[in-house]
């Protein structure tokens, strides 16, 4: 007889494996020293008719206007994780009187549903990031654990 911890990463993966074009949610915490963001996340997976997406608190992450260009680029499952990849360009700019040239973001995300464990490796070159920041390969950890979709998913 099956006991419910074996039974658990079945159970757990019908509950985050979203179909072809359909969506899995996620309540996630960020944590830096003494900051403390929670937000949710949306992820929902290319269909024939739609491209990957991933919303955080319901903000589409694809956004293109004058500040610059961020593009999801895939939403992968591939049991047990769940892979991201988001590309960012911005063009140079000056923010008062500090001139930063233009910078990209190239974003790598890795997410275990099972443990919650969100890996973030980011690499920027140039712009205000790279100034502030540094060039070169940045890597993070949050947590994001499944939660329940909510009443009007996108």
């Amino acid at each position: 007889m099956r006991t419910f911890h074996s039974l658990f990463p079945l159970l757990l993966s019908c509950i985050i494996t979203p179909v072809m074009g359909q969506s899995a949610f996620f309540d996630c915490k960020r944590s830096e020293k003494d900051y403390v963001e929670e937000y949710s996340m949306q992820l929902t997976l290319a269909s024939k008719t739609q491209k990957a997406k991933v919303y955080l608190d319901d903000r589409d992450l694809d956004q293109s206007d004058a500040y610059g260009t961020q593009v999801v680029k895939s939403v992968t499952l591939a049991k047990p994780n769940i892979y991201i990849v988001i590309e960012a360009s911005f063009p140079a700019e000056e923010i008062m009187g500090a001139k930063y040239p233009a910078g990209t973001v190239l974003t790598h995300m890795t997410l275990d549903p099972a443990t919650g464990k969100l890996k973030k490796v980011e690499k920027i070159q140039g712009g205000i990031l790279g100034a502030s920041l540094g060039d070169g390969t940045h890597v993070s950890e949050e947590s994001c654990f499944p939660a329940k979709a909510p009443a009007k998913p996108r």
